[in-house]
């Protein structure tokens, strides 16, 4: 399939927000029809997320209100990573472990998803945590959360009733299911 009959070519980029978590970009593009169009980009440095799965069918969930939507969710353990260049596994592990207390034998990647790919350059790649180990929390110091432990068939009927909204969870939650699914039948 010939994807360059609908390629944009950035040709000029001006920062207008430089932040700590992002920064935000105006483009301007070259359109396939040869005509140049503004986009407004927001520039992320990416991150990672962790459905941890205990040997039981449970998963643990982070619960904390996220001031942007005010509201409080249920999500999977995630964080940002600290550099562009890190190894999202890296980053997966120690967010589980800080957030969860928990590491984890097998660390398999499930996707990476691009989040709002219309604005945003932010990739999470999402992992499944097997084999858990609990050990403390340490949550950063303006990281306030509760941990919640249920059956990821609970999780998944929360999801499919509105509970669960966060994109990374709904994704990782139910990809983690799928690839269980298609373990135990291959057992």
């Amino acid at each position: 399939m010939d994807d360059s009959r609908l390629r944009e070519i950035p040709f000029h980029k001006e920062t207008i927000y430089e932040g700590s978590i992002l920064h935000v970009e105006k483009w301007q593009v070259t359109c396939p029809n040869g005509h140049s169009a503004p986009r407004e980009i927001v520039v992320h440095k990416g991150a990672a997320a962790v459905v941890p799965v205990y040997e039981d069918g449970t998963t643990l969930l982070v619960r904390q209100h996220r001031v942007s939507v005010d509201r409080v969710t249920l999500e999977i353990p995630a964080g940002k990573l600290d550099r562009a260049d890190e190894d999202p596994l890296d980053c997966a592990v120690r967010e589980l472990e800080e957030e969860t207390g928990l590491t984890a034998e097998r660390m398999t990647l499930l996707t990476s998803v691009l989040t709002t790919p219309g604005f945003c350059t932010e990739k999470i790649a999402i992992y499944l945590a097997q084999g858990l180990s609990q050990g403390s929390t340490h949550p950063d110091e303006d990281e306030f959360l509760d941990l919640v432990r249920m059956p990821l068939d609970e999780a998944v009927d929360r999801i499919m009733r509105g509970d669960i909204r966060d994109g990374k969870t709904i994704c990782g939650l139910l990809m983690a299911r799928e690839v269980l699914s298609r373990q135990r039948a291959q057992a």
